[in-house]
């Protein structure tokens, strides 16, 4: 059974740093690339970064570029999102997601979602 688990969320200053984890378990987490999403109170699934299944390749939506850094850890299966410089747009709960296929090709393929940590960004 695939299972996503994040942490790391909490209650953060505009300015400050936080740093999210997906433990991931179930699948072969070293062949599939990985994405961060998140989702703000009423509003759609909006996706934030993707890295490819050996970290190599890295992308990040325009919102987040140069402020948030995604990585991976195949060794302990487990997925990173450093976030820096926070804003309180940035505001919602932030899910890791699986790939469907194994590799990367591009796209917003995924088959598996976690349940997701909340970040709130508030003075």
């Amino acid at each position: 059974e695939v299972q996503l688990v994040e942490s790391g969320g909490g209650l953060v200053q505009p300015g400050g740093s936080l740093r999210l984890s997906c433990a991931a378990s179930g699948f072969t987490f070293r062949s599939y690339a990985m994405s961060w999403v998140r989702q703000a109170p009423g509003k759609g699934l909006d996706w934030i970064s993707t890295i490819s299944e050996n970290g190599a390749y890295t992308t990040y939506a325009d919102s987040v570029k140069g402020r948030f850094t995604i990585s991976r850890d195949n060794a302990k299966n487990t997925l990173y999102l450093q976030m820096d410089n926070l804003k309180p747009e940035d505001t919602a709960v932030y899910s890791c997601a699986k790939y469907i296929v194994p590799g990367y090709s591009g796209g917003h393929d995924w088959d598996y979602r976690g349940q997701g940590t909340q970040v709130t960004v508030s003075s």
